[in-house]
């Protein structure tokens, strides 16, 4: 709920209505976060009883919310905080602004009458939202490689933790689990490059994105940046997956072995 409040708290001059429309969307965020941790059994969300995946992924979308919106605050209230925000990412934007860079093509979702203020936001808020996810993005890669994720101590139920996958939909579990983990590296890979392009394709003959709404602006730049770095995650925590599963193998076949030879 806060997640989703925090454009509107932060930004000046929103309208009642629109926070009317903002506390009715929090919610129902809320209230289907709630019901899906609540449940037994598998539903929407993926590494439920798995922390902390989810934990970092919310909090990669927090950080780029609030920041996003802390930079566009910035515009019509300057303080220290919004002027170190907007400098960092306008920082990280210039550096990656080289042709066919993520950050240059999210430049070119706008309309061709853009203004260089509104290209300069646009690249400010694309390097600080790549920045966010980037950072998020090795601090799971270190949970991993310290050994704390998924927890030892604490059974790993594959249905719940990943209710879309069907183990018994044939095939072998591990190879199909590294074929996936694959396909969501190699998405989170290519996402930044293709949703430019995709809005750049479906907005012929009709008016192109102009990104000058801050809220239009903040939600864009951020699910530009999480969706990629969220399939990231996901990739690896399913070659994580099967590791595991591979290893479990080996110690029963060892085990096996040895009672065996005990016989």
């Amino acid at each position: 709920m806060v997640l989703v409040a925090t454009p509107s708290a932060l930004l000046p001059f929103v309208t009642a209505d629109t926070k009317q429309m903002v506390a009715l969307v929090a919610l129902f965020a809320g209230a289907l976060t709630f019901v899906e941790y609540k449940s037994t059994y598998p539903g929407l969300i993926e590494f439920r009883d798995a922390p902390p995946f989810n934990r970092i992924r919310f909090l990669m979308a927090f950080f780029t919310v609030f920041l996003l919106s802390v930079i566009a605050r910035g515009e019509a209230q300057p303080t220290t905080l919004t002027e170190f925000a907007r400098a960092v990412g306008g920082l990280i934007g210039i550096s990656m602004d080289f042709p066919y860079s993520p950050v240059r093509l999210a430049t070119m979702m706008m309309s061709d009458g853009a203004s260089p203020e509104q290209v300069a936001a646009v690249r400010t808020a694309a390097g600080m939202a790549y920045l966010t996810s980037l950072v998020s993005l090795a601090i799971f890669v270190i949970v991993l490689k310290i050994g704390a994720w998924p927890a030892r101590h604490a059974a790993f139920n594959v249905w719940v933790n990943l209710p879309t996958f069907d183990p018994t939909a044939g095939g072998d579990v591990v190879d199909r689990l590294h074929r996936d983990a694959r396909i969501n590296i190699a998405l989170g890979f290519l996402l930044p490059f293709l949703i430019p392009a995709v809005v750049k394709i479906s907005s012929s003959g009709f008016e192109p994105l102009t990104l000058t709404s801050p809220q239009t602006l903040i939600w864009t730049m951020a699910a530009w940046a999480f969706l990629p770095a969220s399939l990231f995650m996901r990739g690896i925590a399913m070659g994580r997956v099967a590791d595991m599963i591979d290893e479990k193998r080996r110690a029963g076949t060892t085990e096996e072995k040895a009672k065996l030879a005990t016989a």
